[in-house]
């Protein structure tokens, strides 16, 4: 596949490098300092952009893309007040975009667990849940994304709890969501259910960015071919069902 990168930071060349190592030819490097490569040939020409940027810029990339027919795998957050409007841009056929507030593969089988313990903790009113999440310094956007994906799948399966927020007065039907900013930090979710007597609480940490990266250009190998709005849901039913996994990230 030909791949333009959109972001060329620290995650931009990580999956740089996993994409040339999985074959894949790399067209362009766009950055904040050569945004008129957008309008090059080399764009143009390109399978699929994958973006990773900041929350003010990622909604402006995926129209430039757009409008030279190149699909669009972003993991970028913070943006997502714009989603209604790339959806009807995809829906209207204009598009293909696939978005993921992680893509990691660890992280994705998480937020599965993170759904099924919301159900089971339903029938147990006396636990009440919190979330810990912490990132590098550099992350610009709070909470994370992936944080509230995961209040998200909560909210769908335990009724008593009504929405999430930061605030450290969060009421008894709210989820309080704490977010760190500490160091080069890749990535940690923690979530806790807590009772008068006891806790339970599950955890992902990511070891570095090269499991976001990965998951990625998995991503953009998958959605070759493919038109509209896609998910990482739709993805994970899909190589589940048809490959292993060992086969996906050798």
């Amino acid at each position: 596949m030909k791949i333009a990168l959109i972001g060329y930071g620290k995650m931009g060349k990580t999956i740089e490098k996993i994409a040339i190592a999985r074959g894949h030819e790399i067209t362009v490097r766009i950055d904040k300092d050569n945004q008129d490569d957008f309008e090059s040939p080399e764009f143009a020409s390109s399978d699929v952009a994958i973006e990773f940027t900041t929350p003010a810029t990622a909604y402006n990339n995926y129209l430039r893309a757009f409008s030279h027919g190149v699909p669009v795998v972003s993991g970028s957050t913070g943006w997502l007040a714009d989603m209604p409007e790339v959806k009807k841009i995809c829906d209207r056929g204009e598009a293909t975009f696939f978005w993921t507030s992680n893509f990691s593969l660890g992280v994705n089988i998480f937020f599965a667990l993170n759904r099924y313990l919301a159900s089971m903790m339903e029938g147990f009113p006396q636990y009440r849940p919190s979330m810990t999440e912490i990132h590098h310094i550099h992350k610009l956007d709070h909470p994370s994304g992936t944080a509230i994906t995961l209040a998200e799948g909560i909210m769908a399966k335990d009724d008593a709890v009504k929405g999430w927020s930061e605030a450290e007065n969060a009421g008894d039907d709210t989820l309080r969501i704490t977010a760190l900013r500490e160091g080069e930090v890749p990535g940690t979710h923690i979530i806790s259910w807590e009772s008068d007597v006891d806790s339970v609480t599950i955890e992902h940490k990511a070891k570095s960015r090269e499991g976001f990266a990965l998951g990625a250009v998995v991503a953009a190998e998958w959605s070759a071919g493919k038109k509209g709005f896609l998910t990482m849901d739709e993805m994970m039913h899909s190589l589940v069902h048809k490959s292993s996994l060992l086969d996906i990230v050798k």
